[in-house]
């Protein structure tokens, strides 16, 4: 990294240039900088030397590749380093794992910093800072010095030059948007005029230069626009304008008011199938299918600006790879608040709509959706018609794929049961997908480079903010009540919003005295139950994620249940399971992964919350003689194997306690 007092400054928005301390230097020949350029676009991330070789030579490897990409690199040392020794170690480009790193901040190039700029300017014009946004998007856009990757030679600067293109152009229809939207439709003519010249067959741009023009009273103009469109579609596609350009004109021509949103243009009408040979209508449908989001949504701020973060990176560093984010946690964490939350937040980044479908991983409703019953519900919200939808999956894999080539469309796929599920509906290029899921999906990290994030139990300020809010004026004054309301809870939205309601119901009963009956662990989760809703039944959420675990795995549950309010080692977990270390491990890790156990230290682990009373509860339904055999190994094993015991209110105050 550079020390204290250097700066290096690298543009890729335009002609590969370097600045170091405010002086620009020569960065050598071609695939010299087309390595800087890789290298520049994944700072901070080690880059393998195939993967280099894979980006500045394509299928045309010479022999001597390798050796070029240490020449290269030993080249840019010494114009980015002039005053390192031969020998010195590099702190700017290191030598790592296979690859190198270039160590820079993450404002060092132009295309970190637009990025940025760019998701700003997004989330200021979602808050309805319009003037915010509009700054923040000619900052962006002042970044760009012409094509992005100018003059670099190699598969990778090609495919970067056509991504980044888009996204500039994105960029732009964003802020011609909300130009419009604040009523400066005469400013944004010349510029849109420009972009259209640049990308003639982005008919999202004509239709904001038509209606700016229209707006400016240049009828004639904003229709000689249509003409000119139509005439270059049939010409060069054999098309029609598309529904949003046709509805466009017919209102210039009837002279009716026409608004502009942020997001969108007037949704395309609805069209018939039967005229597209691969079964989609001829203009697809606008989907916004996010359900509404759930009332006293409070905290996960840490949660939700990370995701953000990482799916606006992703926008930018992944190329033609799809930006997946997992929302994984416990059974009534709050995870699809979390996702519809951020779904909401990010909504109109995604121009070409929203899909959401409900996997059914664990819910209470029949068996989870299959990959292919999921994509069918798909293919018919993106306008397929059910008698041109293949039957094999393979086959609606690839329709599925091909009507999302080039659209920007946000997937939201809820309660997914494994990765096997979930990875046939992720779709190519621009579009992006939430998933919520009660395991830890490691195969979508791994192969598809998702991102996870973890939602844990909310704290304690922010479990009290949600009980005074759902309970209103019951609970507005009762602090100590809240605050053993909370504990008692363990932070479990569910499990607030259930004692919220048990509260509001039993009126005639003093706040201090339901609590009371709250903080006695047996019988809790009946009292937390919720009457004919079994998806939001504290106890059958609990079974749900019981009943998908393997029969060894649930087996352990059940032979750890009587020490659920304790930290339980891996040999206490072998012992009371009849089993080795190894396997006893394997299994609590595997409870881990699906979020019914977690991991309080190296060889300490611990039921989370409420999770543990229904861990209990599952051991009492044991035969007796088959507790009374976890019992006698219990004693057997003598007084140093007596777990040391806890409560929940003490688990919850300490939540990192440790065996003395």
């Amino acid at each position: 990294m550079l020390t204290a007092g250097e700066s290096l400054s690298i543009q890729l928005l335009g002609t590969i240039r370097a600045w170091k301390n405010g002086k620009e230097v020569a960065l050598g020949p071609p695939k010299q900088r087309a390595v800087l350029a890789l290298l520049a676009s994944r700072a901070g991330d080690v880059v393998g030397i195939e993967h280099i070789i894979d980006a500045v030579w394509g299928s045309d490897v010479p022999q001597t590749a390798a050796n070029g990409v240490h020449t290269y690199v030993a080249g840019l040392r010494r114009v980015l380093e002039p005053d390192r020794g031969r020998r010195g170690t590099s702190s700017v480009l290191a030598s790592a794992a296979g690859g190198y790193c270039l160590r820079v901040s993450p404002e060092a190039t132009d295309l970190a910093r637009f990025a940025q700029r760019h998701a700003q300017a997004r989330r200021a014009g979602t808050d309805g800072d319009t003037e915010g946004a509009l700054a923040l998007y000619r900052e962006a856009l002042a970044l760009w010095h012409g094509e992005a990757f100018a003059g670099i030679p190699g598969p990778f600067a090609a495919v970067e030059r056509t991504r980044l293109q888009d996204l500039r152009m994105t960029a732009t229809e964003e802020w011609a948007s909300d130009m419009l939207k604040a009523g400066r439709h005469g400013e944004v003519v010349a510029d849109l005029s420009a972009a259209v010249a640049e990308e003639p067959l982005r008919e999202k741009l004509r239709w904001l230069l038509m209606l700016a023009l229209y707006r400016c009273d240049r009828q004639a103009h904003a229709l000689a626009v249509y003409t000119e469109t139509r005439r270059l579609l049939n010409r060069e596609l054999g098309i029609e304008p598309g529904a949003e350009l046709s509805n466009l004109h017919q209102d210039i021509l009837a002279g009716r008011a026409v608004t502009a949103c942020r997001d969108q243009s007037p949704a395309a009408a609805p069209a018939s199938a039967a005229d597209s040979p691969d079964g989609a209508a001829p203009h697809m449908p606008r989907p916004a299918q996010l359900p509404p989001l759930a009332r006293g949504f409070v905290g996960r701020t840490a949660e939700l600006d990370e995701l953000e973060r990482l799916l606006a990176e992703d926008e930018v560093r992944s190329g033609a790879g799809t930006a997946v984010a997992v929302v994984d946690g416990p059974a009534g964490m709050g995870k699809t608040a979390v996702a519809l939350r951020l779904a909401h937040r990010l909504a109109d980044r995604f121009p070409d709509g929203q899909l959401f479908v409900d996997l059914g991983g664990t819910g209470a409703q029949g068996k989870p959706m299959t990959a292919s019953e999921a994509l069918a519900q798909l293919l018919r919200s993106l306008g397929v018609d059910d008698a041109r939808i293949p039957a094999d999956l393979a086959g609606r894999v690839s329709l599925y794929r091909s009507l999302l080539h080039g659209q920007r469309m946000l997937v939201v796929l809820d309660d997914a049961l494994c990765t096997d599920q979930v990875r046939p509906l992720i779709p190519r290029g621009a579009s992006s997908v939430i998933v919520t899921s009660r395991q830890r999906l490691t195969g979508l990290a791994i192969r598809d480079g998702a991102h996870h994030v973890r939602v844990g139990p909310l704290s304690q300020s922010d479990s009290a903010e949600l009980l005074t809010y759902l309970g209103g004026n019951r609970l507005r004054v009762e602090r100590t009540v809240i605050t053993r309301l909370a504990r008692v809870c363990g932070g479990l939205p569910l499990a607030l919003r259930s004692a919220v309601e048990g509260l509001i119901e039993a009126r005639d009963v003093p706040p201090a005295a339901v609590v009371e009956r709250y903080a006695e662990e047996r019988g809790l989760l009946e009292r937390l139950a919720a009457r004919g809703d079994e998806d939001a039944d504290l106890r059958t959420v609990f079974e749900a994620s019981y009943r998908a675990l393997p029969a060894e795995a649930a087996r352990m549950v059940r032979c750890l249940g009587p020490h659920s309010t304790g930290l339980i080692s891996v040999q206490q977990a072998a012992t009371l399971a009849g089993t080795s270390r190894t396997t006893a491990r394997c299994l609590l890790d595997l409870l881990v992964n699906g979020h019914l156990m977690e991991r309080a230290s190296l060889h300490y682990y611990r039921f989370p919350g409420p999770i543990g009373v229904y861990a209990a509860e599952r051991a009492e339904r044991e035969p007796k003689t088959d507790r009374d055999l976890i019992l006698m190994g219990l004693l057997g094993r003598g007084r140093d194997f007596v777990p040391r015991r806890t409560t929940a209110l003490e688990e919850h105050r300490n939540p990192h306690a440790t065996v003395n």
